[in-house]
């Protein structure tokens, strides 16, 4: 196999049996791994020789961006959970469980910039004020 194939095997690995639902869809889901692969393999292939960068150390960057992408999106979702969610704010612990977090994770890991992200996708202000940024009215 080639390397660059072989990078395409391990990101997009197949599904075990019995890991897909329902179960007569396994193939249709290996199927689909396939076809990853292969876009996969071509593109690596046309950065690879466009930049003349290594195939791997590009693979890493490119898993890196989309971790980092998926860190804001859960910083944005605890955002909402916590400020903009209906009359009461999801509890800390509830959102830690979910988001692999702590409970003082929870509380740190979004602050007023991904607050404005949110209230500019979801066009409306949070539903409480924050308590870093009520004035005090004395």
């Amino acid at each position: 196999m080639h390397p660059i194939e072989e990078l395409a095997t391990l990101r997009n690995p197949m599904p075990e049996p019995g890991t897909v639902t329902p179960k007569d869809c396994h193939d249709d889901a290996c199927d689909h791994v396939a076809e990853q692969r292969k876009k996969d393999v071509l593109r690596l292939e046309a950065a690879s020789d466009g930049l003349q960068a290594d195939p791997l150390l590009l693979a890493l960057d490119d898993l890196k961006t989309q971790k980092e992408a998926i860190d804001t999106q859960i910083r944005q979702l605890l955002a909402y959970g916590r400020e903009f969610h209906g009359s009461r704010p999801y509890g800390l612990e509830e959102l830690a469980r979910h988001a692999g977090y702590s409970i003082s994770g929870v509380r740190t890991a979004y602050g007023e910039t991904e607050i404005r992200q949110v209230a500019a996708q979801i066009d409306r202000e949070p539903n409480r004020p924050r308590r870093d940024t009520v004035k005090d009215g004395r």
